[in-house]
């Protein structure tokens, strides 16, 4: 296995065997210390690439002669948004620079196109869904109900739960649950009963950019002569609705999979050691995962938050070298993608299993404990 100048195969351990237990995440943590260096100017380097290709995009839609490549740019502009979005995660995670304060600016900067507000991304993401990931009642992020709750519900809120779960409603699922509820000034129940001013603050901030995305927009489109409603649905509501399908399909590729398995009890959470085993690493051919800044890489970023983007791969692989079939890595493709969605519906958690909405098992069930 090829390491970098800073890793060497001599100061990593021997891989360890699928029988032996798995060590203390500080044990695994140590193993990647030297791919958690971080570079400022990095941070500059890929955060004005970014904006610059987004500015390009929308001017491409303003002006583009047709209307399909006025949609092409939008739709690739929330692409770009995605790629913006993740160094926002970064600097979120403290992982984009060495400089705490520097951090919280770029993060900002990076998240506007997207409309998320930073402070409340770091309370739900960083404190919720990496604290107690798949810990159902505490991680909300695609947490699946139980055969119990779906019927417990009404009849239109089982029919949005099999949109969200069909495959096709990932954007949907984000849109609605996370942006909407969780990241615009959102109610003290959807915060975790707390409110700090930090909160409306960041909210009006996206809130005011989003207004000035939109007023530029219109202001382009009346000084060309062009239809305000075209170049709006092109040049905003395309990227947005483009970006909530691509940050809601990374999402659920990256938690969602017939072996991931949730927990109901923090005693047996602790011990399945989350962060290895609850996440999955999506590979695609053509260096997709280089496209969005090796966001897939997804279960190093789990294991140690601090490591910056540009060294995820490289940090991932001597995870996989070490702790060979701990982790789950998934070729994609869209049947496997559907199949998942077929398959993981339901939770059963007596027999740690998902299940179809009629409460069938459709993964490996748990075997049963020792006497």
């Amino acid at each position: 296995m090829n390491h970098s100048s800073d890793t060497t195969a001599a100061e990593l351990p021997a891989p360890l065997s699928p029988d032996e237990p798995l060590p203390h995440r500080k044990v695994i943590r140590s193993w990647l210390i030297p791919l958690s260096e971080r570079v400022t100017w990095r941070a500059f380097w890929l955060l004005a690439l970014d904006y610059t290709l987004w500015l390009g995009l929308l001017a491409g839609v303003v002006l583009a002669d047709v209307i399909w490549l006025k949609a092409l740019c939008g739709l690739a502009a929330g692409f770009v948004i995605g790629r913006l979005f993740i160094i926002g995660h970064d600097a979120c995670h403290q992982s984009l620079t060495p400089h705490r304060r520097l951090n919280k600016w770029l993060g900002r900067i990076a998240f506007l196109p997207s409309l998320t507000a930073y402070s409340l991304w770091d309370m739900g993401h960083n404190v919720v869904h990496h604290g107690f990931t798949n810990l159902k009642g505490v991680d909300f992020v695609w947490a699946p109900l139980t055969q119990e709750e779906y019927q417990a519900l009404p009849p239109a809120r089982r029919a949005l739960e099999r949109l969200y779960r069909s495959g096709w409603g990932p954007g949907v699922y984000y849109m609605v649950e996370i942006w909407w509820k969780k990241m615009m000034f959102p109610s003290p129940a959807q915060s975790g009963g707390t409110h700090r001013s930090i909160f409306t603050k960041d909210c009006l901030l996206v809130s005011g950019f989003a207004l000035l995305w939109a007023a530029a927009i219109t202001a382009l489109a009346l000084a060309t002569g062009q239809s305000v409603a075209l170049l709006l649905l092109c040049g905003v509501v395309l990227p947005l609705v483009f970006w909530f399908h691509m940050v809601g399909f990374v999402i659920y590729g990256h938690h969602t999979h017939v072996r991931v398995k949730w927990h109901n009890e923090r005693a047996a959470w602790q011990r399945a050691q989350p962060f290895v085993s609850t996440t999955v690493h999506l590979t695609f051919p053509l260096r997709i995962g280089a496209l969005v800044h090796h966001i897939m890489e997804h279960t190093a970023h789990h294991v140690d938050m601090s490591i910056p983007l540009y060294r995820l791969k490289e940090a991932q692989k001597t995870l996989e070298h070490l702790l060979p079939e701990r982790i789950i890595v998934q070729p994609f493709s869209w049947g496997w993608y559907f199949d998942t969605a077929r398959a993981c519906k339901l939770y059963d958690f007596t027999r740690q299993c998902w299940t179809d909405f009629r409460g069938r098992a459709t993964g490996p069930m748990a075997l049963p404990s020792a006497a």
